[in-house]
Parts: structure tokens; C-alpha cells; sequence
């Protein structure tokens, strides 16, 4: 949401002033959030306009309003792989009457292919040409492309690791997980180190892997530690940290409060 309001910032404050297509797969786009998120965006070129007073910052701000921002995006609403697929394939179309867009997401690509699937060759052949279609969408329409998903942890002798939730099973999951991550070009993971979130860069052709801690505001999303002149500010990794029982915590999650583990006990007991 944050991302489908950025891209439509004027020229003239740094942005594309493109517009935004959403695809909500889980039913999870809030609208009273975009406002907040649309109405901070707003806020700061205004006081970047009143600091600076160019004209063209000025001229900029007269058309762009929480009501142009809500009205450049673009929504779509797929209850499952069919509606999903259908919108993938016939987005070119939109896009040829939509010349501004400049960004597609995918709220989530993993949900409409966790149910309803026998035939695991199937569901590996629909994700491999949903993802070819999307990197064709891409580049023939100058637009990026942002895929949101879930995780889950491969375990391995010596290390866990995170691998894209796409299966029923954890089988499943490594097996399609694994080969639809090498899809991407840029993979983002957002965790938890205790209470503070953070966001790491996996996955880049031109960046080196790099963690900065970020916050979710009333505002919006606030990366302060991401325009440095030297690119991404380095976090250390989080220590491992250890729960009253002893046992290590894993610091990509969030960790449970006192009554979730009051819970956890009563169920285990």
C-alpha cells in the first residue's frame, strides 16, 4: 500500500507520478489505511514545497491530492488461482489503456495455490508462467512488479533457513518455495528482531545484502536509516535471543507475549 502511493509522487519531488494497479489475493487491503498513508505523503511534499518554495513543487501540489492519490489505484479482487490468472494474462490490455501505471502488486502470490491442488506438477507449471507473464508485463510496460508473500523455515543440519510458503505441506513448501524465490530479482524480507521490525535485502543484481530497522507509523511506513549517501546503513544481525525457558527464539518472529505463552502452555498440557 505504502509503495502504490510513492510511486505516484510528482516528478518534481523525486517520484514517477505513475499510477498503481493492486491485486488483493487475501482480502487484506484496507482502505482507512491507505487514506492515513496518502494523507502523510501529501503532508511531506507540502513541507517539502513550503522549504524549498519552487514554483514547480507549488504547481505540482495543486493536482496532487488525497482523492487523485485513492483514484490512481487501480484495485482488483481474485478469490482464487483461476481469477488470479485471468487478471495476470489480461493485464496488458489494462495496462495498454493505462499508460501511467507504474506498479503492479501481488497481495499475496502464495494464497490462491495453497488449496484445491492434487496434481503438484500443475500448480509448478501455473507459477513458473504466472511468473514468466509477469517479467513479460514488466518490461513491456516499464513497470515494476512487486510480489508479496509468506515464509516458512527449511531446517537443515546445520542452519534453518527461509523459503517462500507455497505449499500444503512443508514438503511442498521447500520443494516449490525454493524454485519460485530464484523468480524475483529483488527479494525484500521483513522481520522481527524482539520489537523492533526489520527489513533485509535478500536477494539484489546491484546491492549487497544489508538489514535497516524500519517502523510502522500513524503516518506511514518510516525507513529512517535507507537514504544514506552510501546506500543501505548496516544493521548488525540480531543475537540470538533465548526465552525464560532457555530455548533460543528465532528473531524473525515476532515474539509471543505473556499470554500467548499462557496459552501455548494450556494447549501443550
Amino acid at each position: 500500500m505504502q509503495l502504490a502511493v510513492d510511486v505516484q509522487i510528482p516528478e518534481c519531488f523525486g517520484g514517477v507520478a505513475g499510477e498503481a494497479v493492486f491485486i488483493d489475493t487475501e482480502g487484506s487491503f484496507m482502505v482507512d489505511r491507505v487514506v492515513d498513508i496518502a494523507a502523510a505523503c501529501v503532508q511531506h511534499c507540502q513541507l517539502v514545497a513550503e522549504a524549498q518554495q519552487e514554483e514547480d513543487h507549488l504547481k505540482a501540489l495543486e493536482t496532487f491530492s488525497l482523492e487523485s492519490i485513492l483514484s490512481h489505484i487501480y484495485y482488483f479482487r481474485c478469490r482464487d488461482y483461476t481469477e488470479l490468472l485471468a487478471q495476470v494474462y489480461l493485464l496488458p490490455e489494462f495496462l495498454s489503456e493505462h499508460s501511467k501505471v507504474r506498479l503492479v502488486v501481488i497481495d499475496g502470490i502464495a494464497f490462491p495455490f495453497r488449496h484445491d491442488f492434487e496434481d503438484l506438477s500443475l500448480r509448478t507449471r501455473l507459477l513458473n508462467g504466472l511468473a514468466q507473464q509477469l517479467i513479460i508485463t514488466a518490461n513491456d510496460y516499464k513497470a515494476a512488479v512487486v510480489l508479496t508473500n509468506q515464509m516458512t523455515t527449511r531446517i537443515g543440519q546445520s542452519q534453518s533457513t527461509l523459503v517462500p510458503a507455497l505449499g500444503r505441506c512443508l514438503a511442498c513448501e521447500m520443494k516449490i518455495g525454493e524454485s519460485w524465490g530464484h523468480a524475483a530479482t529483488v527479494r525484500l524480507i521483513l522481520h522481527w528482531d524482539n520489537s523492533q521490525r526489520l527489513a533485509t535485502l535478500y536477494k539484489s543484481p546491484s546491492q549487497r545484502e544489508a538489514t535497516i530497522p524500519y517502523d510502522i507509523t500513524a503516518l506511514a511506513h518510516d525507513f529512517p536509516y535507507i537514504f544514506q549517501p552510501h546506500g543501505f546503513r548496516d544493521v548488525q544481525p540480531p543475537a540470538v535471543a533465548q526465552n525464560a525457558a532457555g530455548t533460543e527464539m528465532n528473531p524473525r518472529k515476532r515474539p509471543r507475549t505473556e499470554e500467548e505463552e499462557e496459552k501455548q502452555q494450556r494447549f501443550q498440557s
